[in-house]
């Protein structure tokens, strides 16, 4: 029985193949307003052409300067909605859904003056990951700051139900705002939100899910673990998602890394290696679990779905390498496929 093309439904969400686009940032914005233009429309709808379950659009931003950078998508304003109900309805003619993930950069937001974290520690990161070099040191948060944040993470929500998208989903990974308040590298506060670090995540999530449909499945991406010697490990993000379960997660993306020069713990790049960390989060929560990083060989996919260790996968650098990534795997492992009509003179 092979798994990577049967259907999958969660709450409403049913999805015709376990295979997801994973979000990954364009930096494409031409205009800096934060809306998506032809570029984004075109590499959404071709993914959704090549045959993936569900499409999740990038990182998308709840305020001007939570971006990482003045090229990154934004949902800020009801006027940035018409862009994003182009690319959801056409998506939805190819037969896929479609999610949008939204997001604070916090400290990692490299072209804002006054960069926000919970605390005033400036993070770091690798020569090539960002523009300038090095972060900005942050201005901590105050209580009231943090409500304004959370408000703005409700009403970019409650804008994407408005333009249709099928599901959320929270970045809680890869050291944005989320994670900077799960971490105590950054998070060093002596306040409610420092004492309790999963505080601000359930806010976020009660907010959102007071203004989503309760059939609609609330997805929240997870840095399983740092990485940097100072950071937090396995255990510290199960106890983390407890609490975000209960707030109403539905499902769990799990990732790994923060921000920074990885310490003594990372493990090789290799194929599936964060798929243990997946498996540590559906042994211990009885809810969907995706699994992702370096899952571009549709036969090591299928293994991931096939032994259990994840009940979908997402594919990131394999689906910029090939638009019909989905279809190429789903005729791989079953041997069988139905593209469009339009190109089955190549494909079948």
């Amino acid at each position: 029985m092979k798994t990577i093309n049967t259907p999958y439904k969660i709450k409403n969400l049913e999805l015709k193949n376990r295979i997801i686009m994973a979000p990954m940032c364009q930096y494409s914005v031409d205009k800096e307003d934060g809306a998506p233009n032809n570029w984004h429309f075109v590499h959404y709808v071709s993914r959704a052409v090549g045959g993936t379950g569900l499409v999740m659009m990038e990182m998308t931003d709840v305020d001007p300067d939570g971006r990482i950078t003045n090229q990154d998508l934004g949902l800020w304003s009801d006027e940035q909605k018409p862009a994003y109900e182009k690319i959801v309805s056409e998506v939805h003619k190819q037969g896929a859904k479609i999610g949008i993930q939204i997001a604070h950069a916090g400290r990692k937001a490299e072209d804002a003056l006054h960069p926000v974290a919970p605390s005033a520690i400036a993070g770091s990161a690798l020569p090539e990951e960002t523009k300038h070099g090095d972060l900005n040191l942050p201005h901590a948060l105050t209580v009231e700051e943090i409500k304004t944040i959370i408000e703005q993470f409700k009403q970019t929500a409650k804008r994407a139900v408005d333009i249709g998208f099928d599901t959320i989903e929270i970045h809680g990974a890869h050291g944005y705002l989320l994670q900077q308040f799960m971490s105590p590298s950054s998070n060093q506060r002596d306040d409610e939100y420092g004492k309790d670090l999963s505080k601000f995540g359930v806010e976020v999530i009660r907010a959102v899910k007071s203004v989503i449909p309760k059939d609609m499945p609330l997805f929240f991406r997870i840095s399983a673990t740092e990485y940097v010697d100072d950071g937090y490990g396995l255990q510290h993000s199960l106890k983390m998602a407890e609490s975000f379960e209960k707030a109403g997660v539905d499902v769990f993306h799990v990732s790994s890394g923060g921000e920074g020069v990885p310490g003594s713990l990372k493990p090789g790049n290799y194929p599936a290696y964060q798929v243990p960390l997946a498996r540590a989060f559906k042994e211990k929560f009885n809810i969907p679990v995706i699994a992702v990083g370096m899952l571009n060989d549709p036969k090591v996919a299928e293994a991931t779905l096939s032994n259990e260790d994840a009940d979908l996968v997402a594919v990131a650098r394999g689906m910029l390498n090939d638009p019909y990534w989905s279809l190429h795997a789903i005729k791989e492992i079953t041997h069988e496929v139905e593209p469009p009509v339009q190109y089955r003179r190549g494909i079948r």
